[in-house]
Parts: structure tokens; C-alpha cells; sequence
């Protein structure tokens, strides 16, 4: 990886990362080859993701080509599996990294009928505090369609745990994209 400095600060994507790995975090869809794809905390829309690298880095600038392709196809492939799995209309796309400085890809599957003011606006405009927290018994049909659909395109690696197996109560509670 280039630019990498040597000191990162712990984010919550550092934190999510972590979680992912030990089997902590229920969120979790799959792991994939540049990282971890997982439900978004609040679900605005139906099937709204994640892809976090693994290991972290700050940006997509700190990978290299290599890694920074693999990360990219990653996403698009986690954005062809939600498309599928959800009949979303269409998926957006979205990496900022300002409120938190880590690489983490927002994958968001737009519907046709969401209500008007939404459809063509940007997602931020949600109210995402009024949003259903994600609950894994609610979206287990859809993590284990995408958990298969990934799987069928070969992008996922092993898992050495379920996702949330080693969870305490209170897992997806906490701050998080």
C-alpha cells in the first residue's frame, strides 16, 4: 500500500473491522477478498451496505493499483448482488471518509417507489435517526441471498466465524456507518 502512515488513528471502521473478524459483528454479509461487506447500521433503504477494507487504510488513494482495483470490483460486485437480491431500480455509490477518516464504500440500492421528495435526491437526505436499526432476524433471507449470491460469483473468502457469533447484546448498537 502507498502512503500509508505509520501511526492511524482507531476509527469506527478500524473498530467494525475488528468485530468482523473476531465474529462480533452481526451486520456482516461476507468477507471478501479486499474486505468485509456488511449491512449498513440504519436501514433507510432495504439492503443499504457497506465494503470496508481489511486491513484499513485512510483512502482509496493509500492502496495500491492492484489493491485499489480489487477494492473497486468488490464494491460493484456487492452493488451487482444487492441489485439482484433487492430489485432495487438502481445502486449508488458513495465514499467520503470525512466525518470518518477511514476507507469505507457506502452501497445503496435506490428504489422506484420510494416516496417522491427521496427518489432523485441524495441519500443523506433520509432521516437516518428515524431509520429501523438493522436487525439480523428481520434480514436474514436477504443476508443469506447475498452471502450466496456473492459466493456463486466467487468473491468471497472464508469466514472463520458466523456473522455475530461471538455478539454481546448489545453488537449492533453502537456509532457506525
Amino acid at each position: 500500500m502507498k502512503n500509508e502512515s505509520a501511526i492511524e488513528p482507531e476509527t469506527e471502521i478500524h473498530r467494525l473491522v475488528a468485530a468482523a473478524r473476531d465474529g462480533r459483528e452481526p451486520r456482516v454479509i461476507a468477507r471478501l477478498y479486499s474486505g468485509w461487506a456488511l449491512f449498513g447500521q440504519r436501514q433507510f433503504v432495504r439492503g443499504y451496505a457497506l465494503l470496508l477494507p481489511d486491513p484499513v487504510v485512510p483512502t482509496l488513494n493509500s492502496l495500491g493499483a492492484q489493491e485499489r482495483a480489487a477494492y473497486m470490483a468488490d464494491v460493484s460486485r456487492l452493488g451487482d448482488a444487492v441489485l439482484k437480491l433487492t430489485g432495487a431500480a438502481r445502486i449508488n455509490y458513495a465514499i467520503f471518509g470525512n466525518q470518518e477518516p477511514a476507507l469505507h464504500t457506502h452501497v445503496i440500492p435506490r428504489y422506484a417507489d420510494e416516496p417522491e421528495k427521496y427518489r432523485t435526491a441524495h441519500p443523506w437526505t433520509y432521516n437516518w435517526e428515524a431509520a429501523p436499526l438493522f436487525d439480523r432476524t428481520t434480514y436474514k433471507d436477504l443476508a443469506e441471498g447475498l452471502l450466496r449470491e456473492l459466493s456463486r460469483m466467487g468473491v468471497t473468502k472464508h469466514m472463520r466465524f458466523m456473522p455475530g457469533a461471538n455478539a454481546g447484546p448489545s453488537s449492533s448498537k453502537g456509532p457506525a456507518p
